[in-house]
């Protein structure tokens, strides 16, 4: 299994609502799979540790930077857990290429005049020098922390893994002053936008960043087949409802065409019950394949309820008019008629594949949230797993070694 690493996206970024821009960098040039996401509050117990863990990797002109910096501003203030973002990526070498993206901190990196945006630290970090003094940093914003070597990511995402065990999916850390006028929403990055390497993902949620909402949970999400006709079910008897007369009609115009005879209206409706059913069918089928990779007219009982081949990413959007705000932002289901600047007319193909989808309603938003388990997230056990396996393998290796070679 190949091994993992992570970045770290730090509070500062977040609440500057540039979440968005650093995700799609690292999605658009790399090469490996982001499997997990998860928006955390640490508590200072946490911070303390994870700052002391820095102290011990990065070298030492870097201590009082990243070290300090984790101490000071990713616990708790002002009685108030502050949101970061992890996120997990898995591949080869994922500590080097993350490295690349992110951006260094070492002292000939730290010249301003040098900066050429190249990196997620040359466009959202800060550094300012305190004037007079040389050598001594006044302000440090990182924007993000990332692992230079496996051996850090290692002893890093073991720390994460006993930290997340147990901690809630959804942040709650704000006391609003009218809590009667808070609305959460739920939004799917549906798997259109993860069939390569693209900013999409990231792109999308800065389009959403407009609205001034927090994201106050994430998740990477595959459906299963179970789960996608749960989700998209009431869509199926609409899609009957409005597409089975028109294709049993057109059916009917096909054949008088083809055959030169009038038919009935008796055999108009036939067609409809049998022809324009089939297809409203096929499109509602064709909508649970594109959202968990399975048909459930060729899914086998077995593989029903396992994930999907495709992935999304979910996010929960909290803040006033929070569903209303969302929308007005993502479109309307057709792309083709939707407004310019929205996220379907910028993204989306047609009403199938339409890039996006946001809850319509509070009821909406409770129905779905309870179908895809938004309160659990699969980090901790994603962590775990890959430890697990690398270490089977290395026992596997191991017993080779010393298994003595057959003489022939």
């Amino acid at each position: 299994m190949s091994p993992l690493s992570y970045v770290l996206v730090t509070p500062y970024t977040i609440a500057k609502s540039r979440t968005g821009g650093v995700i799609a960098r690292l999605l658009s040039r790399l090469d490996l799979e982001l499997v997990g996401a998860q928006m955390i509050a640490p508590e200072g117990s946490f911070v303390k540790e994870f700052a002391s863990s820095l102290r011990e990797e990065v070298s030492p002109q870097d201590v009082s930077l990243l070290a300090d910096y984790v101490d000071q501003n990713m616990g708790p203030s002002g009685g108030r857990r502050h949101r970061s973002l992890l996120l997990l990526f898995q591949g080869e070498n994922p500590c080097e290429k993350l490295t690349g993206i992110c951006g260094r901190l070492y002292p000939e990196h730290r010249d301003f005049a040098s900066l050429t945006g190249e990196t997620i630290r040359d466009t959202y970090a800060d550094l300012i020098y305190a004037p007079g003094e040389t050598g001594r940093v006044s302000y440090f914003e990182p924007a993000v922390l990332t692992p230079r070597s496996q051996r850090w990511a290692d002893r890093d995402l073991l720390l994460f893994a006993k930290f997340l065990k147990g901690q809630e999916n959804i942040i709650k850390n704000m006391q609003y002053s009218e809590p009667e006028k808070i609305e959460r929403t739920l939004v799917i990055i549906k798997p259109d936008n993860w069939q390569y390497a693209s900013s999409r993902p990231g792109t999308i949620i800065d389009m959403f960043s407009r609205t001034g909402l927090r994201i106050v949970g994430i998740k990477v999400h595959r459906f299963s087949l179970t789960g996608a006709l749960e989700f998209y079910g009431p869509v199926e008897a609409a899609l009957k409802e409005k597409l089975s007369p028109l294709f049993g009609q057109k059916a009917r115009e096909i054949l008088e065409r083809e055959l030169k005879l009038n038919l009935s209206m008796e055999t108009e409706k036939t067609l409809i019950g049998s022809v324009g059913f089939e297809y409203a069918q096929d499109q509602f089928y064709r909508i649970i394949e594109f959202m968990s990779g399975k048909r459930p007219d060729t899914c086998l009982p077995r593989d029903q309820d396992k994930p999907g081949s495709v992935k999304c990413m979910i996010l929960i959007y909290e803040g006033i008019n929070a569903i209303k705000k969302i929308r007005e932002v993502l479109g309307p289901t057709d792309p083709l008629k939707a407004p310019g600047g929205t996220v379907r007319r910028e993204f989306g193909s047609n009403v199938m594949v339409n890039t996006a989808h946001a809850s319509d309603s509070r009821e909406s938003f409770e129905r779905e949230r309870a179908i895809v388990k938004i309160e659990e997230n699969s980090l901790e056990s994603v962590i775990r797993a890959c430890f697990e396996q690398r270490a089977d393998a290395a026992l596997q290796v191991d017993q080779a070694s010393r298994t003595p070679l057959a003489v022939s």
